[in-house]
């Protein structure tokens, strides 16, 4: 298969090259062909053109003036065409390479966007993103300037092999004669090669989906202090892909050198059989004859050990397409761009799940839904209720056609939904999940991603009808204001209501709502409600809600037990039957009885809500500090540095390269001598040369590969430490999204290993061998040297205009590819929105035009580089031209001879042959110093927060008293929207603090003050009396447990989960047991084949909301901890769950202090304190008989509630 992929790139690369001819007009399809060919050619004529004249120039200085001088205008002839083809062949290859790859991006997102659920349940997501760059980048050095430069270096290999055949067929047969050994070297390498890079490329997607785990859940990471566990896991697959990456430089060097061994052993016997045949057939073979097979055959196989880098990209890249085409050729079982299936005209709207049964494709012996038999009539609204995990969100799921029931049907309007178009069919259906899902764009954008033609009037009806529109319109930037990454930059509450406006935009036929009120305050709630039952009038909604009080007026109501239907009816019908609906009923009824009681009938007051972002304060310029995001020069030492430990690898390669540079040259010296020196000397002098040719690579390559390998792993090693150093504030700026980031690390290693590594070790062969050539040549002419000197500037000035270019170029695709990569991994991480919403055709369109910018300057700069490559190739040829014009004149004049002439030559022949090897490079060191650079700042960036700072206190003993000391906040990078201003409430030792309030007035930023996630802007946040910037932040953090409002899990065991809320120590099982119990979660855990063992999913998927909250509870009581943060602890739980887990947290909360944020006001009326917060501070504080006594904002949200 991967030899079938390879063809197939290698195939289409020609083939597109066809029609890029074809529509530049550039040249016929021959014409391509012909220039690698004869580019090869024209290099290998060097030894037929000046050893035709070899024997005999010597004689005669006149002739041989005459011949110098027309040889001279030879080379020059040959570099200008060289100029010409080398341009094209390089230009024609890059423009076929970037269509390409152009296109393999777009087919590989385009096919993970359209894969059915089930296969993102069993696919580690992050490993995506790295497919998307590194492996894709992969591809692109395998398909692009790379292979042209080989098929370069292989047709010089052809044509000196047939000037061989054509000159002295029977001494290339005996130079050849190792030719099957070498064949099957080059067959074994290619496929351990191929092999090993399919490996460590799965190794690496396996590290890049740990980051983007890690990164996407950070402030979970930070608060539970689990960087350390973060950075073990992630380095524990870097060290695995440098284990491979090692053994790869093993394969590769240890071919090459025994390829060196035995094409030097070939030249050996050459000279040896050439001596038999000069005397033995001295009619067809003289010592030129012998001399032009040998240096035709020589410079062939020297071109095709040049060819060998270039080859390791190509099978790099066939390693690659591995992974990528498996995706892209994947059959998809459920595919939304598929134009199949029936699109009725007119939709009646009528549901029914006849005898359905399902099992999760990832858990296929665990059955979710066992019989389940349910119809929904056209216009009518039911209601699906029961305990957490009873399989209420699996049937919306199954109805959106996420997944197929394992048996059963589902029809609309009579007809099975598998009949239907999968596009057509979402369109129709309007959602709200439990955990809404808001995109890294404007207000305005989110709510038209409901429906893609909506005016901006609708969408602000939509906003309205949603409770949004107040808030939003007290931004300063109103619709057009920027959510952040998956809403970060909105509360709870404005997310969900944005979140309801979407689905109200859509005007949907079926409207789905999954909890659509959870996260909102009691006040938002009942006017929402009311939006929502005036927008399911006439259309068929189905309901999940745990608050009952939502769903009474239902047209149906169904009761579900264990993945099936037990009960339905009306809330009336079911109340008689006192069944699965009556006992849920009873147990909220009761929590609420104590406020009926204590309320007379008062009518409801509209509250005002001030949003996180309301303008209640201006700030000063420069209040928030500003980093400088400009790349800093980064030298190649301080790359080099990182490698310090290596450096008795480093110090053996240089020596080793520095012997294999210097061989060429010292060898020009016998070249130039070869007439006078018996052929059987020479014989044993390439046999010495051969010993040094085999180990020497070797040695090199083995040396450079593994100290390269180890950099590599390293600076991936040392950014991710630095990402999870960064302060949340960091976090919440676009330019670090987590796509962006994940691109970064994915891209900016392995760039860097472009300018180290086994590159490192042909660089220091180069220098070695143009300082040897130098150095000889200046012993046998200076006269000639000098002018060779002369024209060195010229070369390393075309080279440092291509590296230029190219970094240039680099910088600005580096953008581009991390702003595809923000949208491909916002995208991906969430599908299930996305397909939802059926806006998998947007995000491929937004992820094109975000690569439209580097594509269309790819295809700009290929004759850029395509030029300057030409410009370093012909340099060599122009210069050989003055070396034999200037030479003749030399000879002529009686200034040196002809042997000198030529072993200087020869000298500047080799040196040019690895200096060309080496130009062939630049664009690898271009992009290498970028990386570099990009690398750098994010390592000397200082965070203003921490977390890995052994600076502050350590307090003894920590009570837990806690006070914010008059607060003003804003965040970083909203300085002009004030969130707190003047915040003051304080919690003694043991007690528990309440913090009420509308949604979104900065309760939940108050918590995240305490957890430092960031500082104020003015004022202190006290622990036990201590400023909390001068105790030591990861102890601090340690006597905090928190559990959020949206609790993120990681894809690791349920047992896992549970331990990593206390990361400093190991967790006992009986522990974890002994928390599980507390959260109520215990009994579900054990039904579970796998018991603790069970993986959760990315993100707890396999998990619905009420045991994710669960589990994230028993996380918060496995650490102990002396301060308990709960924010919306319960708000995921169903009725009967919640009566149980808040006993579990109220028991908890013995003898600790503890803050709690919730906007049901029954789970809070026991807290020693409640602090009402509004306009971003506390307008009134006291016990719930004191608050209520006063009939003031606090009575106000009661009453609302209790009359909701």
């Amino acid at each position: 298969l991967v030899q079938f992929i390879f063809l197939r790139i290698a195939c289409s690369c020609f083939f597109i090259l066809l029609f890029i001819l074809f529509s530049y007009r550039l040249s016929s399809t021959r014409s391509i062909s012909f220039s690698i060919f004869v580019n090869g050619q024209m290099k290998t004529e060097f030894s037929l053109i000046h050893l035709n004249f070899s024997p005999r120039v010597q004689y005669i200085s006149g002739i041989f003036y005459c011949l110098n001088c027309r040889f001279a205008y030879y080379y020059v002839a040959i570099g200008s065409a060289v100029l010409i083809l080398s341009t094209i062949q390089v230009w024609t290859f890059l423009t076929s390479a970037t269509r390409q790859t152009a296109r393999i991006r777009q087919k590989f997102f385009f096919a993970v966007l359209h894969q059915e659920m089930a296969w993102f349940d069993t696919t580690q997501i992050g490993t995506l993103n790295t497919r998307l760059t590194d492996d894709i980048n992969s591809i692109h050095e395998g398909i692009g300037d790379k292979i042209c430069i080989f098929v370069q270096f292989f047709a010089t290999f052809l044509t000196g092999i047939i000037i061989g055949f054509v000159h002295g067929w029977k001494l290339t047969l005996v130079i050849l004669s190792v030719s099957p050994l070498l064949a099957a070297s080059a067959a074994v390498w290619s496929m351990r090669l191929a092999s090993l890079t399919v490996k460590e490329l799965s190794a690496y997607a396996k590290a890049g989906a740990v980051a983007e785990e890690i990164l996407t859940a950070i402030r979970t990471v930070v608060a539970f202090n689990g960087q350390k566990k973060a950075q073990a896991r992630y380095d524990a697959n870097l060290e695995n892909a440098r284990s491979i990456g090692v053994k790869k430089s093993i394969t590769t060097n240890t071919s090459l050198g025994l390829s060196q061994f035995l094409i030097f052993g070939s030249y050996a016997l050459a000279f040896w059989y050439g001596t038999k045949l000069t005397v033995e057939e001295r009619e067809n073979y003289d010592i030129g004859r012998v001399l032009i097979v040998f240096f035709s055959v020589l410079l062939g196989t020297f071109s095709l050990g040049q060819a060998s880098p270039n080859l390791e990209s190509v099978a790099n890249a066939r390693g690659a397409a591995y992974e990528v085409y498996k995706i892209i050729n994947k059959p998809r079982l459920i595919d939304s761009s598929d134009k199949e299936g029936y699109k009725p005209e007119r939709l009646i709207g009528e549901i029914e799940f006849k005898n359905i049964h399902f099992s999760y494709p990832s858990r296929p012996d665990i059955r979710i839904l066992s019989g389940l038999s349910l119809k929904v009539q056209t216009g009518k609204t039911i209601a699906l209720v029961g305990s957490s995990g009873c399989g209420k969100s699996t049937t919306i799921q199954l109805l959106q056609r996420f997944y197929d029931p394992v048996q059963g049907e589902i029809t609309l309007d009579g007809r099975d939904i598998r009949t239907l178009n999968v596009r057509w069919l979402r369109e129709n259906i309007g959602i709200v999940s439990q955990e809404p899902v808001l995109f890294a764009t404007t207000i305005a954008e989110n709510i038209r991603y409901g429906r893609e033609d909506i005016s901006d009037v609708e969408i602000e009806q939509a906003a309205k009808e949603a409770n949004a529109f107040d808030f939003v319109s007290r931004l300063p930037d109103k619709f057009n204001t920027l959510v952040g990454e998956r809403g970060a930059q909105l509360s709870g509450g404005q997310k969900q209501r944005i979140a309801i406006a979407r689905a109200l935009a859509r005007n949907p036929k079926i409207l789905l709502l999954d909890e659509a009120t959870s996260a909102l305050d009691t006040q938002s709630e009942s006017i929402v409600q009311t939006a929502l039952d005036k927008a399911r009038a006439g259309h068929t909604t189905i309901v999940i809600a745990h608050r009952l009080s939502t769903i009474r007026n239902a047209d149906i109501i169904a009761g579900f037990e264990k993945g099936a239907l037990v009960e339905q009816g009306t809330h009336n019908e079911l109340m008689a039957q006192k069944g699965v609906y009556y006992s849920l009923v009873m147990q909220q009824t009761e929590d609420e009885d104590y406020e009926e009681a204590d309320l007379n009938e008062i009518g409801q007051q509209n509250l005002t809500e001030h949003g996180s972002f309301e303008k209640l304060g201006i700030i000063e310029k420069g209040s928030v500090h500003k980093r400088t995001k400009k790349l800093p020069a980064v030298p190649y030492s301080r790359i080099l540095a990182l490698n310090k430990p290596e450096w008795w690898y480093i110090l053996f390669g240089v020596t080793a390269a520095a012997i294999s540079g210097g061989v060429y040259p010292a060898f020009a010296v016998i070249f130039g001598k070869i007439i006078g020196v018996s052929s059987e000397l020479y014989s044993e002098l390439i046999e010495t040369k051969r010993i040094y040719r085999t180990f020497s690579p070797a040695l090199t390559g083995f040396m450079f590969g593994k100290s390269g390998e180890i950099l590599t792993m390293r600076l991936r090693s040392f950014s991710f430490r630095a990402l999870l150093q960064q302060e949340i504030g960091w976090y919440d700026d676009n330019k670090n999204a987590v796509g962006v980031l994940l691109t970064r690390l994915a891209t900016d290693a392995s760039q860097v290993k472009g300018a180290t590594g086994s590159r490192l070790g042909l660089l220091t062969m180069t220098v070695c061998t143009l300082l040897t050539a130098i150095i000889i040549a200046f012993v046998y002419g200076w006269q000639l040297t000098l002018l060779i000197l002369a024209c060195i500037p010229f070369i390393i000035a075309t080279n440092a205009v291509r590296i230029s270019s190219v970094s240039g170029h680099a910088s600005k695709d580096q953008k581009a590819l991390e702003e595809a990569g923000r949208i491909s991994t916002e995208a991906v991480e969430n599908i299930r929105t996305v397909a939802s919403l059926t806006r998998e055709e947007a995000f491929f369109e937004k992820y094109n035009a975000s690569l439209n910018g580097p594509y269309r300057d790819s295809l700009k700069k290929a004759p850029l580089y395509g030029f300057t490559y030409g410009i370093a190739q012909c340099a060599n040829y122009f210069i050989n031209a003055a070396v034999f014009r200037f030479g003749a004149w030399l000879i002529a004049h009686c200034y040196t001879n002809f042997e000198n002439v030529f072993i200087v030559f020869s000298s500047v022949i080799f040196a040019a042959m690895n200096v060309g090897q080496s130009t062939s490079l630049a664009p690898d060191f271009g992009k290498a110093k970028i990386s570099a650079q990009r690398i750098f700042q994010l390592l000397d960036q200082k965070p203003l927060i921490d977390s890995y700072s052994e600076e502050g206190e350590k307090l003894s003993h920590f009570d837990g008293n806690i006070e914010f000391r008059d607060i003003h906040f804003v965040y970083p990078n909203r300085p002009e929207v004030q969130v707190l201003q003047g915040l003051n409430v304080k919690v003694n030792k043991g007690q528990t603090l309440a913090l009420v309030g509308s949604s979104g007035c900065g309760k939940s930023t108050s918590i995240q003050l305490l957890e430092r996630f960031y500082d104020p802007v003015a004022g202190q946040v006290l622990a036990d009396g201590f400023d909390t910037k001068s105790l030591h932040l990861p102890w601090l953090r340690s006597k905090l447990g928190i559990v959020s409002q949206e609790p993120i899990l990681f894809d690791c065991s349920i047992a896992e989960n549970i331990q990593y809320g206390d990361n400093s120590r190991v967790v006992s099982q009986e522990e974890v047991v002994e928390a599980a119990k507390a959260a109520n979660i215990h009994t579900f855990i054990e039904n579970l084949p796998e018991k603790y063992n069970t993986r959760v999913g990315d993100k707890g998927a396999q998990l619905s909301g009420g045991q994710k909250q669960r589990i994230a509870i028993a996380r918060a009581l496995v650490r102990k901890p002396a301060v308990l943060l709960l924010d919306e602890a319960t708000s995921a739980l169903d009725t009967e769950s919640e009566k149980i887990v808040q006993k579990a947290l109220d028991d908890a909360r013995q003898g600790r202090t503890c803050i709690v944020i919730a906007h049901r006001l029954t789970t809070v009326q026991n807290a020693d304190i409640i602090a009402v917060i509004q306009n971003g501070k506390v307008v009134e504080q006291g016990t719930h008989s004191q608050l209520f006594a006063k009939e003031g904002h606090y009575y106000e949200l009661v009453n609302a509630q209790v009359s909701h």
